[in-house]
């Protein structure tokens, strides 16, 4: 007995294949989109981490700018306490200078050579006084460089030829002068200086005018 077919086979072919097409490409489609969300959720959790580490920079890098701050606040009182602590141990340390330098003047002013002013500010002295000659002024300034502890860095500032009256008919040419000379502090004054003599607390007999 011969069977004979008489459904259209290739048309249900056709369809099946059609559906199994479909039905892959649906199941694509899904494995896509849950890939893709997949992803999504982990890129999401990752900038939720790094918006979070942001967040803990930003909150540290706050407090270490406010502590900055306070460092930078506590230097600048440091160094205003140490200028006034430095400002005081000055003055203490100041306080028997113009002794040292009235004596120093006394010991290494030299004859014939009298001073009319004297002006200190801070640790310079301005010096005006008239010699008998050029070279009691140049005798001066040797003593004052060389032989005093106290005394350092003679400068002639000026020197000019003048007279002086003694009596109404005697009358003396001197050299009017003005110099400065810096004062030494009495830390650097002790400290022993190579061919200096020792500085001495005592004043000699004044010298003779003239």
């Amino acid at each position: 007995m011969i069977l004979i077919n008489l459904l259209p086979h290739r048309e249900a072919a056709r369809k099946r294949r059609k559906e199994n097409f479909y039905a892959s490409l649906g199941a694509a489609a899904l494995a896509g989109g849950l890939l893709a969300g997949i992803a999504f959720l982990y890129l999401q959790a990752l900038m939720l981490e790094q918006e979070t580490r942001n967040s803990l920079l930003t909150t540290e890098n706050q407090k270490l700018d406010a502590e900055i701050k306070e460092i930078a606040t506590l230097q600048g009182e440091i160094a205003s306490l140490r200028a006034r602590q430095k400002s005081v141990e000055d003055l203490q340390a100041d306080r028997n200078l113009p002794v040292h330098l009235l004596n120093e003047l006394v010991r290494q002013m030299p004859d014939g050579v009298y001073l009319t002013s004297m002006k200190q500010e801070n640790q310079t002295v301005t010096l005006q006084g008239a010699a008998q000659s050029n070279e009691r002024v140049s005798e001066l300034l040797r003593n004052l460089a060389n032989s005093s502890p106290w005394l350092t860095k003679p400068e002639l500032v000026e020197i000019t030829a003048g007279t002086v009256a003694l009596s109404p008919r005697d009358q003396r040419r001197v050299a009017n002068f003005t110099l400065r000379v810096a004062v030494r502090r009495p830390v650097e004054a002790q400290k022993p200086a190579a061919g200096a003599p020792a500085a001495t607390t005592t004043a000699p007999a004044a010298a003779p005018r003239g």
